[in-house]
């Protein structure tokens, strides 16, 4: 019984770091001189940033075709990534690098053409807080329909915790494989709720994928195995989940990776 299925295709999964070893590689790092005075910049953002601080954006926007190549082949693809539909319209496309807490971020108009390139650092994308803000601060509840059974008593506890939470404080957890749940009640949840502007795929430790609901910090969170089936189904009242977050030892690991890179490459 899933209680929001997201229906995103799931990332790829994380690869390696693939930098090119080859001589078009090394010519490519000589005239890439943008690129080579970024790396400092985020290996000092890296090695300072602290999870509970809003994220640092590094604008790649005006960097040439080569720089920005060079820059994905350097960062690669890590565990997370997704989708932002932001109020104005443009979506913003996540995907977190190989190196946990080093984000590149993409804003497209509703042409699909770019708008903003950026690298960010940080525990998650700032246009994630951007998208949610705009959701709903309180859940309307109607009148339950016929077959309902248990969802009632659900809505008045999402309700509650949305009340109580404060930032920073551990999110509150419902599992709907703790109690029965008819598909009249899932279904009258979901329209409750809504569907909210963020998507997030992450293959961490197996599938979890992640979706904003239309009601303020409430996220579906479901997990699953490797046959694409849900073993875990959730709803995280509160912060953006753990599942997509970077930590402050990730920052610490990541600023001394990337400073290997920076000096078997770039100096």
């Amino acid at each position: 019984m899933s209680v929001l299925p997201i229906g995103a295709a799931p990332v790829a999964r994380a690869r390696t770091i693939n930098f090119p070893a080859t001589s078009s590689a090394e010519q490519m790092i000589a005239r890439c001189r943008a690129t080579a005075e970024l790396l400092p910049k985020l290996v000092n953002a890296l090695a300072t940033q602290k999870e509970s601080e809003r994220g640092r954006l590094f604008d790649i926007t005006d960097f040439g075709a080569d720089d920005r190549e060079l820059i994905g082949q350097v960062l690669g693809e890590g565990e997370v990534g997704g989708v932002v539909a932001l109020r104005s319209g443009v979506v913003a496309q996540v995907q977190e690098s190989v190196l946990a807490g080093l984000w590149r971020v993409r804003f497209a108009d509703a042409n699909d053409v770019l708008v903003a390139d950026y690298i960010e650092v940080g525990a998650f994308p700032e246009a994630v807080n951007e998208a949610c803000a705009s959701t709903a601060a309180e859940i309307v509840i109607g009148a339950p329909p016929p077959g309902t059974m248990n969802v009632m008593p659900v809505l008045a506890e999402i309700q509650e915790r949305m009340s109580a939470h404060r930032p920073g404080e551990g999110n509150h957890v419902i599992t709907f494989s703790l109690f029965p749940m008819t598909p009249e009640d899932m279904t009258f949840l979901q329209e409750t709720l809504g569907v909210g502007p963020v998507t997030l795929v992450s293959r961490g430790y197996g599938t979890c994928r992640i979706a904003a609901t239309a009601a303020r910090g409430v996220w579906s969170v479901q997990f699953y195995n490797s046959m694409d089936v849900i073993v875990l189904d959730t709803l995280e009242i509160g912060d953006v989940p753990g599942a997509a977050r970077a930590a402050e030892d990730d920052f610490r690991d990541s600023a001394e990776r990337l400073s290997e890179i920076e000096d078997a490459y770039f100096r």
